[in-house]
């Protein structure tokens, strides 16, 4: 960590405006990498990941690469005549146990990585399940997203995860993507000797602002036992309360 973040991290987990102690947040490095083998967007987590465990919230970091993730959208693929073994409802159990969930990625192409996008998938494959509350299952979950490469894309990346986790259920803070981008092409990466990405103010600025963001909002969603059920329902409309939707078949 930078002098200048050090001081702006102790400056503000000095005097905080809430307790996070009883929040858990949970990185998915999305690298092409498996471990050991060095990962560049898990130096950004690490930034990250400093801040969070200043203010007491407990955090995770696991590599999907690093486990059987089969393609599909089934519970459990393993229970298909495609796929022998899925190691998913497993990840799964630790996305659930989370209040913050963080997808990272690199870059490759302009786009976020292969593990990455399967990640979405698998999760996008629990999404006709819903709460106790009959939402559906990720209301009241904060979602944000860390990205590194050496070419154009972060933007883009963002938009298209932060969107994914929006349209699942997770509730998005405002500033809540955080990336760095060496020089474009076969440049330095993130954590390369003399790259300047662990002392680049902007990269550093954004993601403090995301977790602070990620915290302040997870901890007024836990307060407040998550999205309120109404008018979010499925079942509801299914059986025909429309919550003041406005049609020929039910009438307020």
């Amino acid at each position: 960590m930078s002098e200048q973040l050090s001081k702006m991290t102790e400056q503000h987990c000095s005097n905080p405006p809430a307790r996070y102690d009883d929040l858990k947040a949970l990185f998915l490095n999305c690298t092409l990498n498996r471990t050991p083998v060095l990962s560049h967007t898990e130096g950004l987590i690490g930034v990250a990941q400093r801040i969070f465990e200043a203010n007491s919230v407990s955090t995770k970091v696991i590599r999907p690469v690093d486990y059987d993730i089969p393609a599909g959208l089934g519970l459990d693929m393993s229970k298909t005549p495609e796929w022998d073994k899925d190691d998913w409802p497993m990840l799964q159990k630790e996305v659930d146990d989370c209040d913050i969930l963080i997808l990272c990625t690199s870059v490759w192409l302009g786009e976020k990585s292969s593990v990455c996008n399967r990640v979405l998938e698998r999760m996008y494959g629990y999404t006709h399940q819903f709460n106790k509350k009959g939402q559906y299952r990720d209301y009241g979950k904060v979602g944000a997203t860390l990205i590194t490469g050496n070419e154009d894309g972060v933007k883009h990346c963002a938009m298209n995860i932060l969107f994914s986790l929006s349209h699942i259920g997770y509730t998005v803070p405002p500033q809540a993507d955080a990336g760095w981008m060496g020089e474009a092409g076969p440049g330095p990466s993130y954590r390369d000797e003399g790259s300047g990405g662990p002392e680049n103010d902007f990269t550093n600025r954004n993601t403090t602002f995301l977790v602070w963001n990620c915290m302040h909002l997870a901890r007024m969603l836990k307060d407040q036992g998550g999205i309120p059920a109404h008018g979010n329902q499925p079942d509801e409309w299914e059986a025909g309360c429309r919550a003041g939707f406005d049609s020929p078949e039910h009438k307020r």
